[in-house]
């Protein structure tokens, strides 16, 4: 199906809905482009050398797990007021969040780098003093706002059509890397002409117009708590009830997280249905996050001398994965399971060996930094390839299970699960990792040897993993398997797959049963910037 066709599959409303979505979305993703590219350069050029990227990857990952704190903090609200109105105050609350620093260079010295400077005039404070760290918290709170209600405003917008959910998110999808693609390079200019302390003096800019924009789409289906309303799998609400006061509500949200991942943890690691969604989703994501936010600063500031060139790289990356989301889009119905887009990513990960080899003989120049962008083509496109496959059939296999977890829904479960262990993964390897490249720059002025340590071996042990993990599932031996794990059996089971306590699937005469007589227990899902 075409993307003529996708659109003219909705009415008049969805459609001006739809549009306005994109537009803000598309201002949303260029803010924050220019501000993670503007931030990574600043600690990286600004933290001391001999612990630049321990730090670097301590601070991203608070970052993220403040993003966690951000959801929790901001789901009650959602079942107050209309979505629009949440998710417009919540990015305008990040945009105050991004000028906090400039404002901190600014009111100690920091000016807009001259035009024939080296480099910028930066303010007195002192990065080291924890603050980088702070800023990076909080506005990762902020994050984690908008990243949830972003994720929730589709469903309000088109109803519980599972095929329109499906087609507007592959379409946002694709808008969204354009922008992301287009923001990486202009932060890349912006950051060399400006400075990194000032070069993101657009995110503010951008943000607000996105809130602007995502005020006129209207109120949608709002439906305050207490409302007899589903949303599904994509509604990943911490409250299940109105409660008394925020605070309560917060307060729960915090319970129903830990209990989601607790329940999530027993479902992933003890049901052979489940357990390859650790390597295949979390590890994987990880890896990702590595590539994009610990290599490409840490060899375009060491190997190539200049940090603002790391956005260049991460352009090429979001390149790739703009491509890998449009061919699962396009080859959907070719390829309907997500094990060859899998294979593929895990296969990919081992051309991040050019980087030890680019690094004993790249030049100080730009050209060398558009090289890696196009080897991070290929990587990226099939880690999103994988992903958007993997997270969609993720969606349409768990929203139908039943699996007896009490207050909370199986995907909400599973997904919590994921989600945590990729921070706990992120944070914790990030920065030792980061220690393995500052111990080589500072022994050797010079990280080809930490570059084939952490990032071809690990990267090569991760294809492995993840390409042994895929074979896991029963039925998941085919080059193109049709279906895995029996999945064709559930299909039209309206309640979903029901699971003894045990785990075992039971038998087709029960499941038929049970589909016509359980009725459909309401669980509660979880926030997460997923």
């Amino acid at each position: 199906m075409t993307f003529k066709e996708i659109w003219q599959s909705y009415n008049a409303s969805e459609k001006r809905s739809i549009a306005l979505y994109i537009g803000g979305i598309m201002m949303y993703k260029l803010g924050l482009e220019f501000f993670n590219g503007s931030i990574t350069t600043l600690a990286t050029d600004r933290f001391k050398s001999t612990n630049t990227f321990t730090k670097l990857g301590a601070a991203q990952g608070i970052n993220q797990a403040a993003q966690c704190l951000g959801a929790i903090l901001i789901a009650p609200l959602i079942k107050k007021w209309p979505t629009r109105t949440v998710l417009s105050g919540a990015i305008v609350m990040f945009a105050l969040m991004t000028t906090v620093l400039l404002i901190t260079d600014a009111a100690t010295g920091g000016k807009v780098k001259p035009k024939a400077a080296s480099a910028p005039v930066y303010g007195s404070w002192n990065p080291n003093a924890a603050r980088i760290f702070v800023i990076w918290t909080i506005s990762g709170i902020a994050y984690g706002m908008v990243e949830l209600i972003r994720r929730v405003i589709p469903a309000d917008i088109v109803g519980g059509d599972v095929q329109k959910l499906r087609r507007m998110d592959a379409t946002v999808h694709v808008f969204y890397e354009v922008a992301g693609t287009a923001g990486a390079f202009a932060s890349s200019s912006a950051i060399s002409r400006f400075g990194n302390n000032t070069s993101f003096f657009l995110t503010p800019v951008f943000f607000v117009i996105a809130a602007i924009i995502w005020a006129f789409i209207g109120q949608l289906n709002f439906k305050k708590a207490g409302d007899d309303a589903e949303e599904g799998g994509a509604k990943l609400s911490a409250v299940e009830r109105k409660r008394p006061n925020y605070l309560a509500q917060v307060w729960h949200g915090v319970v129903l997280f830990g209990e989601s991942v607790w329940v999530g943890a027993k479902l992933v690691l003890g049901h052979r249905r489940f357990v390859w969604l650790f390597t295949s989703y979390a590890f994987a994501l990880y890896l990702h996050r590595f590539l994009e936010s610990s290599l490409a600063p840490a060899y375009a500031k060491r190997s190539l001398g200049t940090s603002a060139w790391s956005q260049i790289i991460v352009g090429g990356s979001n390149f790739g994965e703009l491509l890998g989301a449009a061919s699962v889009f396009l080859l959907s119905d070719y390829i309907p399971t997500p094990m060859p887009w899998l294979r593929l990513d895990a296969l990919m990960l081992n051309i991040v060996w050019v980087l030890p080899h680019f690094s004993t003989i790249a030049k100080k120049d730009v050209s060398w930094a558009w090289r890696v962008a196009g080897c991070f083509i290929p990587i990226s496109f099939g880690w999103a390839a994988g992903d958007v496959s993997l997270a969609a059939y993720i969606q349409a296999t768990l929203s139908r299970m039943d699996l007896g977890t009490g207050s909370v829904s199986t995907l909400g479960a599973v997904m919590a699960f994921l989600y945590s262990t990729y921070i706990v993964l992120n944070a914790v390897l990030s920065s030792v990792l980061g220690n393995v490249i500052d111990h080589d720059w500072t022994a050797n002025k010079s990280i080809e040897s930490a570059l084939s340590r952490v990032g071809g071996i690990q990267f090569s042990i991760g294809c492995g993993i993840i390409l042994l993990s895929t074979f896991i599932p029963r039925g998941a031996f085919a080059f193109n398997p049709k279906i895995i794990n029996d999945d064709d059996r559930l299909q039209d089971v309206r309640d979903g797959a029901v699971f003894k306590h045990t785990g075992e699937l039971e038998n087709d005469s029960t499941v038929a049963k049970h589909s016509e007589e359980a009725p459909v227990k309401e669980k509660a899902d979880v926030p997460l910037p997923i």
